[in-house]
């Protein structure tokens, strides 16, 4: 049968523009309730880590040097090392064949799309994501000349796709399937058995899995597991998958744009003669800073406990009013303000009155054809200020809850 609720789109429609663009078009004009806290980009604002600097330094004549596409000796073994400790691979990742450089995991999940098109050759080619999804899955379904078909991840599957749900048919025709664990927005972490069938799914049909894991870092207690690690489940088999990550949310490092891509052998072979010609190289300072950031997890550690500080502070503050529930991964609160009028009415009212700025989740997920919107009740915000700031935007949107009641009834749960 169909996926439920899937649908398919081409380039230049309506919903082409970003979420902060349309957000921006919702609060033209409209001042702020009180003093703004913006809780809208997913830029990490925690401290640089301390060598970031040094490294750069004893590295900057490289600056000097064309980076080869494939990065140095160090940058490989060094990702391939850190891959093998947190997944537990058992030395299955060759440094020589299954790691590149990215100038940032979004260019490569973007770029990828191209190069799965191609090798596999499909008459009328599908990209699958999920619904809500991140705009350079969908930017490289479009422009690489294949549909793309939103799948819609709600709460009652966990907020992951379904994936009993998919028609063989729809799967036949499928060249990769972008999947993002821990979930952004939503936090939801897929379990080993997801992703080992995910990827039986992906032989079975000869598409590729392209994992997002670039919050695989952030979690509350229990690391997430990753598709490297499922396919040393399934018999050590790289073939139909790619793992991105990046020091962005890892380490704190957006502006570096330093990340990795790491798989099947053929595809990061194939893939490498088309990133030689088009796509950014990273700067070998940059490499050396990631070699020395994979090599340490203090930082790392420092990092998730603030993140999970907050968290702890959003339960306690917005449990109360909407129920709330921390996820297992991510630095979003995905919160369900149905009872406020929806993700859209309650962006607005929180930035009139409470000087508050979210997203709304229908702006970071695919209207399908029949209208709905699995974002429509939610909104989206980003733990990414110090743990004051959040506090006191924690209050204000439970303030607006309770200024809600009265006017709506009983708070929802």
């Amino acid at each position: 049968m169909s996926p439920e609720k899937a649908t398919s789109s081409r380039p230049r429609d309506p919903e082409s523009a970003t979420a902060f663009q349309r957000l921006n078009t919702l609060l033209d004009g409209l001042a702020p309730g009180a003093e703004p806290i913006v809780l809208t980009v997913g830029e990490p604002r925690h401290a640089l880590p301390s060598f970031v600097g040094p490294v750069i330094a004893a590295n900057l004549d490289d600056y000097r040097r064309y980076p080869p596409i494939r990065g140095t000796d160090e940058f490989r073994k060094t990702v391939a090392a850190w891959l093998d400790r947190r997944f537990r691979l058992g030395g299955l990742i060759d440094p020589d064949r299954h790691v590149l450089p990215l100038s940032g995991s979004r260019e490569g999940l973007f770029y990828a799309a191209f190069t799965a098109v191609d090798m596999l050759g499909k008459q009328n080619p599908a990209i699958l994501l999920p619904n809500p999804y991140y705009h350079p899955y969908s930017l490289g379904a479009a422009k690489s000349g294949a549909e793309a078909v939103y799948l819609d991840a709600h709460e009652a599957s966990g907020f992951l796709p379904d994936l009993d749900a998919l028609d063989p048919a729809l799967l036949d025709r499928t060249v990769a399937f972008y999947f993002a664990s821990p979930a952004n927005p939503q936090g939801a972490v897929a379990p080993l058995d997801y992703w080992c069938r995910l990827i039986e799914l992906a032989r079975k049909h000869r598409f590729y899995v392209f994992a997002d894991e670039c919050y695989s870092e952030i979690y509350r207690e229990t690391p997430p597991p990753g598709v490297l690690q499922a396919a040393r489940e399934l018999g050590g088999d790289l073939s139909n998958i790619l793992a991105f990550n990046s020091l962005s949310k890892r380490s704190n490092l957006p502006g570096l744009r330093c990340g990795i891509a790491a798989g099947d052998a053929d595809f990061i072979a194939e893939w490498t003669t088309l990133r030689n010609s088009a796509a950014p190289q990273v700067p070998m300072p940059a490499q050396a800073v990631a070699v020395a950031a994979y090599s340490d997890e203090s930082h790392v550690e420092e990092n998730r406990r603030l993140y999970n500080a907050k968290f702890e502070a959003a339960e306690t503050i917005l449990g109360p009013a909407f129920g709330y529930e921390k996820p297992e991964g991510g630095f979003f609160v995905w919160l369900d303000v149905s009872r406020l009028g929806g993700g859209v009415e309650a962006a607005k009212r929180l930035w009139l009155e409470q000087g508050v700025k979210v997203v709304p989740g229908a702006y970071l997920a695919r209207t399908q054809a029949d209208g709905s919107n699995p974002g429509t009740n939610f909104i989206r915000l980003a733990m990414v200020e110090d743990i004051d700031t959040t506090r006191r935007a924690l209050v204000r949107v439970a303030a607006l809850a309770d200024t809600s009641i009265g006017a709506h009834g009983a708070a929802k749960g």
